[in-house]
């Protein structure tokens, strides 16, 4: 991962020449925005596994955000994916993700409310189960997240400084980097700058 691309990438920068790149997108594409995932698909710009590298070059992009996507890495593989992600940012670019949040999981486990954990019924009946359905996704889910551990593994990927956030409420520059924010109840946001 630690290589320098040196692709040329085709994605067109968002609004006002800010390139905005919206990583782990999904079928949630949006325009103006890079959108890259592992999977090809209807407006996704960039397919391919970032722990292969992204096809952008180094420097080249003003800010990422990647909600919920993270959490389908492999423990061992997260410092080397944000590290990749931290690559792609311009110096003082910024990183913003939107993670499931293990201790606001844990907590609606202990006040046992079932309404908090999004799994119907015909998949998971108890409190218990509910829980770890949704912490694990239904298997897509291979880390799991608190404030601090998300801080530690920025650090350790190089940023050099690290926001928590609250849902829409940014601590950098860029207004519109809230605009993925979504799955408030269930998710923490972070912020780290390269």
């Amino acid at each position: 991962m630690g290589r320098e691309q040196t692709q040329t990438e085709s994605p067109q920068p968002g609004h006002e020449g800010v390139r905005r790149l919206n990583w782990g997108c999904g079928e949630w594409t949006v325009e103006g925005w890079i959108n890259a995932d592992i999977k090809a698909g209807d407006g996704v710009d960039l397919v391919g596994d970032i722990r292969d590298g992204l096809k952008l070059d180094s420097d080249s992009v003003d800010y990422a955000v990647a909600v919920h996507s993270l959490p389908e890495i492999p423990y061992t593989e997260l410092v080397s994916t944000l590290a990749e992600l931290r690559r792609v940012l311009k110096p003082g670019g910024v990183l913003r993700m939107a993670l499931p949040d293990l201790d606001k999981g844990i907590e609606a486990y202990h006040r046992r409310d079932s309404s908090y954990f999004k799994v119907p019924d015909e998949d998971a009946r108890s409190v218990g189960a509910k829980f770890v359905t949704q912490m694990v996704w239904y298997g897509y889910s291979r880390s799991l997240f608190t404030h601090e551990f998300i801080e530690e593994q920025l650090l350790k990927a190089g940023f050099t400084s690290v926001q928590h956030c609250a849902y829409k409420q940014t601590a950098s520059p860029h207004a519109d980097i809230v605009a993925l924010d979504n799955r408030e109840q269930e998710s923490l946001f972070v912020e780290a700058v390269k």
